[in-house]
């Protein structure tokens, strides 16, 4: 389940996008003030709901463990299971978790040179920073915050600039959670990230050909126009959606040693939205 649990990351990001794309096709139709201050007043929403949420969402229990509060570590994986059958199984991968960190504790002292002190830790953090950097470089976000600059280069306008916009949010989320939920954990991670970055690449030469020769309000081909719209939309919502979106998070969460795992995984984040 590890590929569904984290995977929700993009299904998530993908989420905000749905709601946002939604929320300004919707206030388009607006007169006033209230075109934009809505927009605003709606993202002040999922802030509070995060903020409160903080107070409430439990610490890591081998952070807990780490710190010596190993009864507050207990109760929280106790909580997690969240069923008095499990009981054996929560006790025996506590005290698993409770021997790995004083091991780890014993031989090791986590560090930031820790990333590169070998070269199979140095490829590691190479492979993950890679992966987040070239989720960017697929184009993903130029794509997601031009579409209706996109859109209208090809024909399209008045309000259905932001329908499809808001059609190939929602595509993107329904086919994001179908692969992390019945695809990803049985095919692995390198062979989405291959079929991807190939769809991507395709979709976007043919885009780009269809917007040289036929693009504008003074085109006569209607239909290398709309098939330069349906290959943006194939071209995020698809291929994207199966790759490097939802992979990009997971593969990173999987390939460093538990000790450096959160510093490996925050450097591989933070290489992503460095380059965005």
């Amino acid at each position: 389940m590890r590929g569904l649990l984290t995977g929700l990351t993009q299904w998530m990001i993908g989420l905000g996008f749905l709601v946002a794309n939604w929320v300004g096709y919707g206030c388009q139709f607006l007169k006033n003030d209230a075109q934009w201050r809505i927009p605003l007043a709606i993202q002040i929403v999922p802030a509070v709901m995060l903020l409160l949420g903080m107070f409430v969402l439990p610490f890591s229990p081998r952070w807990l463990i780490a710190q010596g509060r190993e009864d507050e570590a207990f109760a929280v994986v106790q909580r997690l299971h969240g069923n008095v059958k499990n009981a054996e199984f929560t006790k025996l991968e506590f005290a698993e978790m409770v021997e790995q960190i004083k091991y780890e504790k014993a031989n090791y002292q986590t560090k930031f040179s820790d990333l590169w002190e070998s070269k199979a830790m140095l490829r590691r953090t190479l492979t993950g920073m890679a992966v987040q950097i070239c989720c960017q470089f697929t184009g993903i976000n130029v794509s997601a915050y031009f579409q209706p600059t996109l859109y209208r280069a090809l024909g399209l306008s008045g309000p259905k600039v932001l329908m499809i916009t808001g059609i190939n949010g929602a595509l993107g989320v329904i086919v994001t959670g179908v692969f992390i939920t019945f695809i990803l954990d049985r095919v692995g991670r390198k062979p989405p990230l291959i079929f991807g970055a190939i769809g991507m690449a395709i979709c976007l030469a043919i885009e780009a050909a269809i917007n040289a020769k036929w693009g504008g309000d003074h085109s006569t081909n209607k239909a290398a126009q709309q098939a330069g719209i349906a290959f943006i939309i194939i071209f995020g919502s698809l291929f994207f959606s199966v790759s490097f979106g939802p992979v990009s998070w997971v593969y990173q969460s999987e390939i460093f040693p538990m000790r450096i795992r959160a510093l490996g995984t925050a450097v591989c984040t933070c290489s992503n939205w460095a380059t965005k």
